[in-house]
């Protein structure tokens, strides 16, 4: 595809229509992409909703022109791989050209919701990578069966295939789970988080087998017209940025409040930045680019998504190089 810096579409923050709304008015103003985020609950009690990615995409593909695709799912315990697949080569059929599956091993916070036992993150991993396998059978259109530690599938194919399948981009913040992606996957997606950090993430996937592979970026980042409007926004729209730790096994947005209130501004150094100031955003999407991402989607804090998407589009986007 290129160079795309997309919008993400936080479906925590945002009722649906207005996200899809949103992302048309992202597509107006030069952004390339839609990445739909896929939660059954919020972060944070605040951020108030959590639609059903599906539906979105469906509407995106609608109302916008560029790539989309879910940022991420998890197709392991609120979902079988199989109906991941199905639910991806037909979206990919309606809207040929245009759609990728992110996938990755998911948070309690949106897959306990099942009831199931929620595992420690080396099985977890296992079974996404279990999952990959099964999907990438089903993406192949022809009559699959499989028989594995965590997933079963008897003897079928998609009956609704297009004419290319989907790529399948794997979710991954740890070295071990990017080298393994190299080698399985079409591309990588990743979270804003120190240079460095990321940098390590890319070498990985390229030593897996990832070199030449989509490297794919979400970036948060809070502008507002003012720095104090700025610090305000990112403290509580995404406190969840300055969370120094991992998150995946906590179950209830209401948990997360509670430990949002120990959040800082100094906690989100390196994580997310928050600015009034265009150029210094131009400049740290930049880098994140000369580090090697070819598609980032951006993510503002705030509610004041179209005024930010506006600035970006006249004095952000038109400068940046790949």
């Amino acid at each position: 595809m290129g160079l795309t810096i997309g919008y993400a579409a936080m479906l925590e923050q945002f009722h649906p229509t207005e996200a899809v709304a949103l992302s048309a008015y992202a597509e107006e103003h030069g952004f390339s992409g839609t990445m739909a985020a896929d939660h059954f609950q919020p972060w944070v009690p605040a951020q108030g909703e959590s639609s059903f990615v599906w539906n979105v995409l469906s509407a995106l593909g609608e109302r916008t022109r560029g790539d989309l695709g879910p940022g991420v799912t998890a197709p392991t315990f609120r979902w079988h791989p199989a109906m991941v697949a199905q639910a991806s080569a037909t979206l990919a059929a309606m809207y040929p050209g245009r759609h990728w599956l992110g996938l990755g091993s998911g948070e309690a916070l949106n897959e306990h919701v099942v009831g199931q036992y929620w595992p420690e993150a080396p099985e977890r991993i296992s079974r996404m990578f279990e999952a990959i396998e099964v999907i990438s059978k089903l993406f192949t259109g022809k009559e699959v069966k499989h028989d594995g530690q965590y997933f079963k599938l008897e003897s079928t194919r998609l009956w609704t295939m297009p004419e290319a399948a989907p790529e399948i981009l794997v979710a991954t913040s740890g070295p071990v789970t990017a080298k393994r992606a190299g080698r399985v996957a079409d591309g990588l997606i990743t979270e804003g988080a120190p240079l460095d950090k990321l940098e390590a993430l890319i070498q990985r996937f390229d030593e897996g087998g990832g070199t030449g592979k989509p490297k794919v970026l979400r970036l948060h980042l809070s502008w507002a017209p003012t720095e104090e409007e700025a610090a305000a926004n990112a403290l509580a729209e995404w406190p969840i940025a300055g969370m120094r730790f991992g998150k995946s096994d906590i179950r209830s947005p209401h948990e997360l409040e509670q430990l949002a209130r120990l959040v800082r501004i100094d906690d989100f150094e390196g994580r997310m930045l928050i600015s009034a100031d265009a150029d210094r955003h131009r400049a740290n999407i930049q880098r994140h680019l000369d580090l090697g991402f070819d598609r980032v989607y951006l993510h503002n804090a705030g509610r004041n998504q179209r005024e930010w998407l506006e600035l970006f589009g006249r004095e952000v986007l038109p400068k940046l190089v790949r």
